[in-house]
């Protein structure tokens, strides 16, 4: 066993290393351009919700409740659509530092439960490629497996999440490389 203590290193190094190739291959126009694409009519689209006052949340768009969902009434809605998913977000610019620093948290955290497992298997003085392979798995797992759920049960693009797990791969093999190297000896 390797103790949590003595890995707290590469837990904050490979966290900042994530964020910063995470940060350039979202900047870059990689594959992540066309993610989002504009919606037709976005303007009308936006005149016409507003006056609703619609409040920060997710919403599905038509919601059934339990007994509605086999009503002739609500297959017509589904027939007449749109059927949607939305996040609706505040009214108010995004600040990057915000979501900057909610990112580093998560990539420390999932260095921290890479750390846990490994730390658990392994002892200090294991070979690179021994820490390199639990590392990255565990770490693979935290960054992209949770992303699957969002296209088989809300029809999220899976073009978007096969990317998104690709990035995953990315920040699980920096974070493996960044144990291994500073694995205790």
């Amino acid at each position: 066993m390797t103790g949590l203590s003595s890995l707290w290193m590469p837990v904050l190094l490979s966290s900042v290393i994530v964020v910063v190739a995470s940060s350039i291959i979202h900047m870059a126009p990689l594959w992540h351009k066309n993610d989002f694409p504009k919606m037709p009519n976005e303007d009308k689209l936006m005149d016409a919700l507003r006056p609703l006052g619609i409040p920060p949340g997710d919403y599905m768009v038509p919601r059934p409740s339990p007994t509605e969902m086999r009503t002739p009434a609500f297959a017509e809605k589904v027939r007449r659509g749109p059927v949607m998913i939305v996040t609706v977000m505040p009214n108010a610019m995004q600040s990057m530092a915000r979501n900057l620093v909610q990112w580093f948290v998560y990539c420390a955290a999932v260095g921290f439960f890479a750390a846990y497992v490994a730390g658990r298997a392994l002892p200090p003085g294991t070979d690179y490629l021994r820490v390199f392979q639990l590392v990255g798995a565990t770490a693979f797992i935290g960054y992209s497996m949770a992303l699957w759920q969002m296209s088989i049960w809300y029809s999220r693009a899976w073009a978007n999440t096969i990317k998104a797990t690709v990035d995953g791969l990315i920040y699980a093999l920096l974070t493996a490389g960044t144990f291994g190297w500073l694995w205790p000896r």
